[in-house]
């Protein structure tokens, strides 16, 4: 860039540039030495040129500074000018000086001769001016009180006391004090503070309870006849995951709640209606709804009740605060009482009306349940409805209580059953309508509770935040001479109102309902309420006698109200007359017994729930430091209940229920009202009554341990004595039955043990769980049972049951021992999950079924046991009636056409029996207890002929017909396999019938059907004498010699 490049040149005259730009640029330097110039030109060969060249490069110098000066000409011109007007302006500056010096001068002369009386003038402008001023400020004061009732009658108590709170110190100014006029307005602001107090505690009480135009909740008891402004949304609150006591835990300043403690802090427990608006007075404070677009929050808002506000710290931190609406409205109410200086006289009156409050919101809301009952049953007619309310914590075993109210086929009601035996009422057992009834008034009632106390909470961390501020009982802005009580430990400075109080009476309210609900008395309320009282004095001892227990307050089942420290001007206040309801109006009862259909110690199944969810709820909201609060409160108060009184009380009484369900003369009388077998107790299956009862008391405790799952261990304890009582029971039936019975003694043995499994009939038994057995094992187990029992000795009728009644009572004791060892195994599947539940036994999910289970398997054992009796005592008489026919000759004269007495006595005792037997037992069971005759038949029959002596053709033809006729009994049972049947007895028949062949016919019948029977049973065949046939001497040989072939 050259050095003349910023030179005013025309665009015509651009060719100047390109003649500055050769020039160099040695003839531009600040310090120009002309010495090498006048040399180069006196050196140089061509002088001329050079100097001609210099002669041009200076025109074009000259000509540029042209074109330069020509520019700015105009503009040298006008600062000249404007210098010289600069210069006469100066000029008559100085004149016009000189002369205001020479007037001042004169001025002063001519001033100076009236002093004195310019200065008092000015004093008497100014005491004027202070004059009208004093009585600008006397009719501002004048106006106050009206403007302070019009703001009490809007309800916009935070503008109310900001306007007392600056008349108050305008009164307190200089000039003021002794103006007779305005003691009027003193004292009508007196009073106002009064007034003003009791508007924002009674408003405080509304909103405590959920009564208020901003509450929470709107209760269904207080119903508001008046409509709720359209410029107030009230906010649904829930719980939430986060502890309620962050709230307020941020909150800092002096008397006014910081920005960030409303901001950071908040309290998130409900959220304000989308769409609501809050109409202000004040065009700044006044923000409209918008539409939330982009994923941007609605724009925060001023609340109504602060529109007539002055715009302060609070008000500010307030509209920036996203708590809920509720929130919002008690944390400007504690506000307020902070700057009246009325904390510690609110917080007294708060804990005088906290219990009868509670206790009529409580009469109330049992009232309110009564008449939506009365009302639900005006409108519809059908009936019960509230056990199927009440079985959602009762899953699995309701069936049991609906079949007792249900009429079976058979014509027995089980409902005449549980009456017989069970210690409580159809209506009190779990799931029935005094359990689901207590249960959903518990509900209401607490989750109310849950909701005043949220609300108490708020209240009690505010008032614990001021507490730990200085003189927050003295009225901000007030000189500080004025007497107010400033105590300095917390309990006093808020009136003895604490976290710890609400929580405490809430709690023994709710206990003296429960105490009515449960009819149990004060002092049955609980076993070691003294020690918990002589503790709670130990810990109250170390602290000032009237200050309130806070930190560490145990709940001590307290019936009257907790003692409280209640500062002078609470006692003044409550002597005055706020609270005329005292704390005897709680003593009255609540009316519970108007809803329930039945009061009771039982009825803590249904309110054990209740108030475990209530205590969550509670625990949830405290802060920590009071999270120890509600170790010894109502729940406590319900498990201490429950296992000092309830468990031992259902012990007792379920045990005497299962010892009169056992021990009756009908517990074990096989009663049936059909001649076939149904496998449903509802269409009339004839379990054992006693049985019947024990199952139905089971799931009855079990049902108690599934409402109750922290106590489902002892509870599934108690049911494992009664089954065990009861299975010492059915043992001893069982044994009176078979004592001293052959056949008793006969499964006991191992070997017939296992001779029996492998009968294919044997699969129905509940013992044995598919186990497949052979053709060719059933038939030889037939074979060796037989020739066992052939090995007996002779079998007398004292070693048999000849009582069909026992026999009868067996089937039925079997198939009632299998019904409730189903039903334990159905009960053992119910009780992980209750047991799961428990807190203080892991243990409990792997004990309990294993135990449980062990009980189903002894039950059917001991079924099983009954039907092994009964199989062997029907194969057993067989025998012993077979067994007429040895040593015996069967030497008829004629043809047979009645089978023999003793085959007519068994045949018509098999009918006889299985006729007795049927309603008891299923089909496959009979075929069980009847199916093992006809193979023992057919083998008795067959080694019958060894020790026959003789036999004629009339004898065989008898044996075919006692055959015939025993055939014709068994294939009269159903289920009883026929084909089998015959089979056997067929065999019987050919063998007898080989007596009638020839010698040499037998032996060619032999030689061919070698394997049909044993080598004995031929040679058997060849011993027996039989008239007419002729036996060689060899006969024997000649068999062996076929039969070794």
């Amino acid at each position: 860039m050259g050095l003349f490049d910023g030179l005013p040149v025309p665009s015509d005259k651009n060719y100047l540039r390109d003649e500055l730009a050769r020039i160099d640029e040695s003839w531009a330097v600040a310090r120009f030495d002309s010495l090498p110039h006048v040399v180069h030109i006196l050196t140089s060969k061509d002088r001329e040129t050079d100097v001609l060249l210099l002669k041009e490069q200076s025109d074009v110098v000259e000509e540029v500074v042209d074109e330069v000066v020509h520019a700015y000409h105009g503009g040298f011109n006008k600062a000249i000018q404007n210098y010289s007007q600069i210069l006469r302006l100066f000029s008559e500056s100085t004149e016009k000086l000189g002369d205001l010096k020479h007037d001042l001068a004169d001025a002063k002369r001519s001033l100076g001769t009236r002093n004195k009386q310019l200065h008092q003038l000015w004093y008497r402008s100014v005491t004027l001016r202070h004059i009208i001023a004093l009585l600008d400020q006397i009719e501002g004061i004048s106006k106050v009180p009206s403007r302070i009732e019009k703001l009490i009658a809007d309800k916009q108590f935070y503008a109310a006391i900001q306007v007392y709170l600056q008349s108050s110190l305008m009164l307190e100014r200089e000039g003021l004090q002794t103006v007779g006029a305005l003691q009027d307005v003193r004292s009508e602001l007196t009073k106002l503070r009064g007034a003003l107090f009791y508007k924002i505690l009674d408003d405080m009480h509304a909103h405590l309870y959920n009564r208020g135009e901003y509450s929470s909740v709107a209760s269904s008891i207080y119903e508001r006849d008046d409509d709720v402004p359209t410029t107030t949304a009230v906010a649904a609150s829930r719980m939430s995951s986060q502890p309620l006591s962050r709230r307020t835990r941020t909150l800092k300043g002096d008397g006014q709640f910081g920005v960030r403690g409303l901001t950071n802090g908040s309290h998130r427990t409900s959220s304000i209606e989308e769409g609501s608006s809050f109409d202000g007075h004040d065009e700044e404070d006044s923000v409209e709804h918008d539409e939330a677009t982009d994923g941007k929050p609605l724009s925060h808002q001023l609340p109504p009740w602060l529109s007539d506000s002055t715009p302060d710290e609070f008000i500010e931190a307030i509209r920036k605060s996203d708590d809920p609406l509720h929130v919002k409205y008690l944390q400007t109410l504690v506000q307020c009482l902070c700057m009246l200086g009325k904390v510690a006289a609110a917080g007294a009156i708060i804990c005088q009306k906290l219990r009868p409050t509670i206790h009529e919101i409580i009469i109330s809301k049992i009232k309110a349940h009564m008449e939506t009952r009365i009302l639900s049953k005006s409108v519809c007619s059908q009936g019960d409805r509230t056990v199927a309310a009440g079985l959602h914590f009762f899953k699995g075993q309701s069936e049991a209580y609906i079949l007792s109210k249900e009429k079976p086929q058979n014509g027995i009601s089980n409902s005449g059953t549980h009456l017989a035996v069970s210690p409580v009422s159809p209506l009190m057992v779990p799931g029935g309508k005094a359990q689901a009834a207590a249960k959903d008034l518990l509900d209401s009632i607490l989750d109310t509770i849950v909701k005043i106390f949220e609300n108490h909470v708020v209240i009690g961390e505010l008032f614990e935040l001021k507490a730990s501020q200085h003189d927050i009982n003295t009225p901000k802005s007030l000189p500080t001479n004025v007497n107010w009580n400033t105590d300095s430990e917390a309990s006093q400075v808020t009136g003895g109102y604490t976290i710890s109080y609400p929580l405490t009476v809430l709690q023994s309210e709710c206990q003296q309902l429960l105490c009515e609900i449960l009819r149990a008395t004060p002092e049955a309320a609980s076993a070691d309420a003294a020690a918990q009282t002589a503790k709670v004095a130990k810990k109250a001892s170390k602290k000032d006698k009237r200050n309130a227990p806070e930190d560490g307050l145990t709940f001590t089942f307290r019936f009257t109200d907790a003692t409280v420290s209640i500062s002078n001007q609470g006692a003044d206040l409550i002597r005055q007359g706020w609270g005329k309801k005292g704390p005897n109006s709680s003593k009255e009862g609540y009316g519970s017994a108007a809803v329930l259909p039945e009061q009771g110690i039982y009825l803590a199944a249904s309110i054990y729930r209740p108030v475990l969810q209530f205590t969550d709820k509670i625990t949830s909201m405290l802060p920590k430091k009071h999270s120890q609060l509600v170790n010894d409160g109502l729940l406590t108060f319900t498990e201490n209940f429950v296992k000092d009184h309830l468990l031992p009380t259902m012990f007792v009484d379920y045990r005497k229920g299962v010892q009169q369900a056992i021990s009756s003369a009908a517990a074990f009388r096989p009663r049936a009202h059909t001649t076939f077998y149904t496998p449903t107790v509802e269409k009339g299956r004839p379990v054992l009554q006693g049985l019947l009862a024990i199952d139905l008391l089971a799931k009855e405790v079990l049902g108690w341990a599934q409402a109750m799952p922290k106590f489902a261990t002892d509870l599934v304890k108690y049911v494992q004595t009664f089954l065990e009582r009861t299975f010492e029971r059915c043992r001893t039936s069982y044994m009176e039955a078979v004592l001293e019975k052959l056949s008793y003694r006969l499964i006991g043995r191992h070997d017939i043990e296992k001779l029996m499994r492998l009968d294919p009939a044997s699969a129905c038994l509940p013992a044995l769980l598919g186990h497949s057995v052979s053709q060719s094992e059933a038939v030889g187990s037939d074979v060796e049972l037989c020739e066992l029992f052939s090995s007996l000795p002779s079998i007398k009728q004292d070693n048999l049951i000849r009582d069909d009644n026992k026999l009868i009572l067996l089937a039925s004791l079997s198939d009632s021992l299998e019904y409730v060892a189903d039903s334990i195994e159905r009960l053992g599947q119910a009780v992980p999950r209750a047991a799961s539940e428990s807190e203080d036994n892991s243990r409990n999910q792997a004990t309990s079924p294993r135990n449980l289970a062990s009980f189903a398997d002894e039950y059917r054992k001991l079924a099983t046991d009954c039907l092994k009796v009964l199989r062997v005592e029907m194969q057993l008489e067989t025998v012993f009636h077979l067994q007429e026919m040895k040593n015996r000759e069967y030497l008829e004269d004629d043809d047979a056409e009645e089978p023999d007495d003793f085959v007519i006595s068994l045949t018509s005792q098999i009918t006889r029996r299985d006729e007795g037997m049927a309603p008891f037992i299923s089909g496959e069971k009979r075929n069980y207890v009847f199916g093992g005759i006809c193979g023992i038949a057919a083998n008795a029959s067959i080694k019958a002929l060894a020790d026959m002596r003789s036999i004629n053709l009339f004898g065989v033809q008898q044996i075919c017909r006692n055959t015939i006729a025993l055939e014709q009994a068994m294939t009269a049972i159903p289920y009883i396999d026929g084909e089998s049947v015959q089979q056997n007895l067929d065999r019987v028949r050919t063998y007898f019938e080989l007596l009638n062949m020839p010698f040499e016919a037998l032996l060619a019948f032999i030689a061919e059907h070698d394997q049909m029977f044993t080598p004995t049973e031929y040679s058997n065949l060849l011993k027996v004498n039989v008239p007419g046939r002729d036996t060689p001497t060899d006969a024997q040989s000649r068999l062996s010699e076929i039969l070794s072939h």
